[in-house]
C-alpha cells in the first residue's frame, strides 16, 4: 500500500519507492530506502506525512509519500 494511506501512529517497512532516479536518489540521501522501518507521526488530512526514520523527522508531501510503496 502506499505511504500516504498509512494512519497516524503506525510502524511500516518501506518496499519499494515508485519514481523517477531523481527522487529515487534525494529519498536515499534523507535515509528512505526499501528495507527501511519508519513510524508515521502525522498523516492527517492535506498537511505532510511526518516520518520518523532512524530517529529523524522527515515530513513529505502527500504526492511523494503516494510514490513510496510499504508493507
Amino acid at each position: 500500500m502506499p505511504l500516504s494511506m498509512v494512519q497516524s501512529g503506525e510502524s511500516v517497512q518501506v518496499a519499494a519507492i515508485r519514481a523517477g532516479w531523481g527522487l529515487q536518489r534525494r529519498l536515499a540521501d534523507m535515509g528512505l530506502t526499501p528495507g527501511v522501518r519508519v513510524k508515521v507521526i502525522n498523516s492527517q488530512g492535506r498537511g505532510p506525512v511526518v516520518l520518523d526514520i532512524r530517529g529523524s523527522r522527515l515530513a513529505l508531501g502527500h504526492g511523494i509519500a503516494h510514490k513510496i510503496m510499504v508493507t
